[in-house]
């Protein structure tokens, strides 16, 4: 055992350098790609837009917002340490989903701001540690 998780600590770097690598036309193995299960959700003001036209619909956003979480559509949310935005952390199996429930905010609906997504899933590399369970 102790040796699997030696293997593993060296082997989850490469793994995860190379699962995050674009695609160049070679196919991965199978399983290197997870599941969807949550896309995080970077939201910042658009070029041009102010602070004031931001802070004009904020009690709505938050409302909004709110209900999203307690709704569990919303699982974690930030506030980004360079202060230009938000991120989320969407309960959504596709970027197509998390995009349909963002652009419900009165922020989104506003065309104030812009969103990127990046769908997210189990680290995949962890089916190492019993890999004839995944077969």
């Amino acid at each position: 055992m102790k040796f699997m998780i030696a293997l593993l600590m060296a082997v989850f770097p490469a793994l995860s350098f190379a699962q995050s690598q674009p695609d160049t036309g070679q196919s991965l193995p199978p399983g290197a790609v997870p599941k969807t299960t949550a896309v995080f959700v970077i939201q910042t003001p658009k070029q041009g837009v102010t602070v004031q036209q931001v802070m004009a619909l904020i009690p709505d956003e938050i409302k909004a917002t709110v209900k999203l979480y307690l709704d569990g559509k919303i699982r974690e949310w930030y506030s980004r340490g360079d202060g230009k935005g938000v991120i989320f952390l969407v309960d959504a199996k596709t970027e197509d989903e998390a995009r349909e429930l963002m652009e419900t905010l009165p922020l989104a609906k506003a065309h104030l701001m812009d969103h990127q997504y990046i769908p997210v899933g189990p680290l995949t590399p962890l089916r190492a540690l019993n890999p004839a369970a995944f077969q």
